[in-house]
């Protein structure tokens, strides 16, 4: 594509390249043109990813409305995407798609819904032009939706995406990719088979604020990176478990009663809330019609241990809670690491000279079950360490004499403290992200002095003289439109999976702007290293990682099972 992009549209071709060659780094770029009024009306992540604003926005449907795909429907643009059909076997789900979820006031800013992202005024008028589909296969069905949304449980990720693809549509499905190395090689080699763009969804590849932190690090200000920390941990405990919402039983309906009771003596604002609250209890309760053994989610005992008992798992609880099981699940590597292995990729990936992705070379790890009882099957704790190659690592050469980056990983239930992030240490300084929010810049000293890239004799630089404590307003949080937070990147990766099947719909164009940053082979690497750091658990033992593995028209797989879609 010979075309300027946006950026360069700008502000000019080669006043582009300057500007973000030696003399500027990527944040002061942004700054400066934000300031200067040069976003543009398609928006930040266009500006700055290099996508234009589309021509008509594009046909899609979602299969799966549930608390991940409310999150991306609270990420559509409108101009970029139209939703013509949704499909969710739960009546609970379609309800929160139109109004949004009333659970708390940070769940529906998280999910606001349907009806407010496209201005509608009524459930009625959202379904003049959103079709609700019960079975996904009749969504697939209509001949003017061009691209779908998955945002369904992992063990359906692979099966459906390729249905889709097989009916001429092009996807983008919630991470992890598939629930197997081979399954993820299936949906890549359906897709390139096909001429079709599927995406998944890694967000921290569109996040503005990953990629000012990759920036600094080829700019060689924090030095050679030789360690990345990475953690999220939650403070899910029994009774208070994100993985485990409550299922509609008695509780519930004495939940819904209370609520009908507590609105016929409402007055004022407090009555349009409790209407809310009702209807969505409504429509939670009616979920105990829903035959979820029909869908193939089965009945099962988790079996005693210790002093704990058998704990039974209806079909439905399979579903609600899909989560926390062996069967429809990934557990913790899968859900949380795999998003930020991916970022210690991107990091690692930095730091190279030949433009070739960090592929780790081992891991080990152990998990455990620390805080919950036998009401689920995966870990509440785990703990890893990979080692990836340094940019001079030789793989002919002697392996335990050579430069290594050790990436150290955990993901615990129980305990909230550091949150989420990661801390890049390099031999001059040290990088650390939190909560795909805040960035900041530290010398190699410690922590106690915040520092800021400067330009020292037209170069950029540590200004290691700085004193600005860390706080949302020194960090990279102020590039937020109007001082909103910095976009996670959810909008930014539904704008471009859109534009490039306008621009590019046969995924024939290999260059960088005209396909998906999370294509599948990039896609697959994520899903390798969460995968594999499963087996490592399971096996309790050391795993070297395989070139094989990443190659989509490789067999070889970490768990042994072949693609059944040949090359």
């Amino acid at each position: 594509m010979n075309a300027l992009n946006p950026q360069e549209k700008a502000v000019g071709k080669a006043n582009f390249h300057t500007a973000i060659g030696s003399d500027l780094t990527r944040r002061e770029f942004l700054v400066n043109s934000i300031a200067s009024g040069a976003v543009g009306a398609a928006g930040l992540g266009a500006f700055y990813f290099g996508y234009t604003k589309m021509k008509s926005p594009l046909p899609i449907g979602i299969i799966g409305t549930g608390d991940e795909g409310g999150v991306l429907i609270g990420a559509l643009n409108p101009d970029y995407v139209e939703v013509k059909g949704i499909s969710d076997i739960r009546p609970y789900n379609v309800h929160r798609a139109f109004h949004g979820d009333q659970s708390t006031p940070t769940a529906q800013a998280a999910r606001p819904g349907l009806m407010a992202k496209y201005g509608w005024s009524s459930e009625d008028a959202a379904k003049k032009k959103v079709k609700v589909y019960t079975d996904y296969k009749d969504l697939i069905k209509d001949p003017d939706i061009k691209g779908v949304i998955i945002a369904l449980p992992l063990h359906l990720h692979d099966s459906v995406a390729i249905e889709c693809m097989n009916a001429g549509k092009h996807v983008l499905t919630e991470k992890l990719m598939a629930q197997t190395v081979g399954r993820c090689k299936n949906m890549g080699r359906v897709a390139a088979q096909k001429k079709l763009h599927l995406a998944t969804g890694h967000q921290r590849h569109y996040s503005v604020l990953y990629d000012n932190a990759v920036d600094v690090i080829k700019r060689g200000l924090i030095g050679d990176i030789h360690h990345i920390r990475a953690q999220w941990h939650r403070g899910n405990l029994p009774g208070r478990d994100s993985w485990q919402p409550p299922l509609p039983d008695s509780k519930m309906a004495e939940d819904l009663t209370k609520a009908r009771s507590d609105l016929a003596k409402a007055t004022g604002a407090a009555v349009e809330a409790l209407e809310k609250k009702v209807a969505q209890l409504e429509l939670w309760l009616m979920d105990l019609n829903v035959d979820a053994k029909k869908y193939g989610y089965v009945e099962k005992t988790i079996p005693a241990m210790g002093a704990l008992k058998p704990y039974p798992v209806s079909p439905l609880e399979e579903l609600i809670r899909w989560r926390l099981w062996a069967r429809t699940g990934g557990g913790l590597m899968a859900e949380l690491g795999s998003h930020q292995l991916d970022a210690a990729g991107i990091f690692c990936s930095a730091q190279r000279k030949d433009g070739k992705k960090a592929r780790p070379l081992s891991v080990s790890a152990i998990g455990v079950r620390s805080i919950f009882a036998n009401d689920r099957e995966v870990d509440d704790h785990v703990h890893c360490n990979y080692e990836f190659p340094s940019p001079e690592y030789n793989p002919a050469e002697d392996d335990k004499k050579q430069k290594k980056i050790v990436v150290s990983y955990s993901s615990i239930n129980g305990n909230v403290w550091g949150g989420y992030g990661e801390v890049v240490m390099g031999t001059k300084g040290t990088i650390i992200l939190e909560t795909e929010q805040d960035y900041y810049l530290y010398p190699t000293g410690g922590t106690s002095t915040f520092v800021d890239v400067v330009k020292k004799d037209g170069t950029a630089a540590l200004d290691t003289t700085s004193s600005a404590p860390p706080s949302a307003s020194t960090g990279e949080r102020a590039l937020g439109a109007g001082g909103a937070p910095v976009s996670r990147g959810y909008r930014e990766e539904i704008e471009h999976w859109a534009w490039c099947i306008e621009n590019n719909p046969n995924a024939q164009d290999t260059d960088p702007k005209m396909r998906p940053k999370c294509y599948p082979e990039v896609a697959m690497a994520d899903a390798i290293i969460a995968l594999t750091t499963n087996i490592a658990i399971r096996d309790n033992k050391r795993i070297d990682f395989k070139p094989e593995w990443f190659d989509i028209n490789s067999d070889e797989t970490p768990e042994g099972e072949k693609p059944s879609v040949k090359v």
